[in-house]
């Protein structure tokens, strides 16, 4: 009986479109970066004294609820008429809404970039602003709610126990990605 020489297993659907070759991974990649940013980043910036570059563009009811301490409230809608009085051109913008399920903030990122402001959205928006367990501002005043330990660090790595080590930050400001 002849050998036979086994066959290939079909690629997986991950790769059955191939990936980019590194130079466009790259290049995609970078572009994507001058478009986003994360909340982790967002506050490491704040709190490092970072000032006047982040807007909430939801409704004044939604901002009463909670928003990013010393953020520019600016709804979407408001933009056009607003950004002129609220924002300077020449400091680069940073825009949130509710969360990834809702597009608010990429279309007060065009508006903003129409009028030719620098912009990035925050990607997660509020919500993962509150699950990685930031402080909010509210009509009542500052308030800070139990991080979601699905999507923020958690734990000290070195006395955590082992099943919350897996979450453990790397370093300060680190979201353990």
């Amino acid at each position: 009986m002849p050998l036979q020489t086994p066959r290939p297993a079909a690629p997986s659907r991950v790769l059955a479109t191939a990936p980019a070759a590194p130079d466009e991974a790259a290049a995609y990649f970078a572009a994507r970066l001058a478009f986003h940013t994360d909340v982790a980043d967002v506050h490491t910036a704040l709190a490092a004294g970072a000032t006047d570059f982040v807007v909430d563009s939801r409704s004044t009811e939604a901002w009463d609820q909670g928003h990013v301490p010393g953020a520019v409230h600016l709804p979407a809608a408001r933009i056009p008429q607003d950004a002129g009085e609220l924002l300077d051109p020449a400091v680069p913008v940073v825009v949130y809404c509710w969360g990834p399920g809702c597009d608010g903030a990429t279309r007060a990122a065009l508006a903003l970039a129409r009028l030719g402001h620098r912009v990035k959205e925050m990607l997660g928006g509020i919500e993962y602003w509150i699950r990685e367990g930031y402080e909010v501002e509210t009509r009542q005043g500052r308030e800070r709610r139990a991080a979601d330990s699905l999507t923020a660090p958690v734990g000290d790595p070195l006395t955590a126990p082992v099943g919350d080590r897996l979450m453990a930050p790397v370093g300060a400001g680190d979201c353990g990605c």
